[in-house]
């Protein structure tokens, strides 16, 4: 089963900053309010749908994805298996997974 989630019309066609501190639509509340509750939902894939926005700051990006290795407790071959990234802009798909293997290894380095 395949379901999905639009970063633009689910969370903010504005999303910006780490922590909550940072805005109104950071990463840390995107995990938390759209991503996690999606991933843990689904009984499959859940497209995570990233264009409409007006852009993203590494800062969002690290903290909304990273954050569900470090924060969340997800590891990065689950995602690769329950999550799916679509972007009409490959280089962001490629470096969300740059973060989510960067957070996955420093796990490794703690453990």
């Amino acid at each position: 089963m395949i379901s999905s989630v639009n970063i633009a019309k689910d969370f903010s066609r504005f999303p910006a900053g780490r922590y909550k501190s940072d805005g109104p639509f950071p990463g840390e509340v995107c995990r938390r309010k759209l991503l996690v509750p999606a991933l843990n939902r689904s009984e499959g894939v859940v497209v995570v749908e990233l264009d409409g926005t007006r852009g993203y700051g590494s800062s969002f990006l690290e903290e909304a994805f990273g954050g569900l290795i470090r924060e969340e407790g997800f590891d990065e071959a689950t995602l690769k298996s329950k999550m799916q990234l679509k972007s009409s802009d490959p280089t962001l798909v490629d470096e969300i997974w740059e973060y989510i293997s960067e957070a996955q290894q420093e796990r490794r380095q703690q453990q």
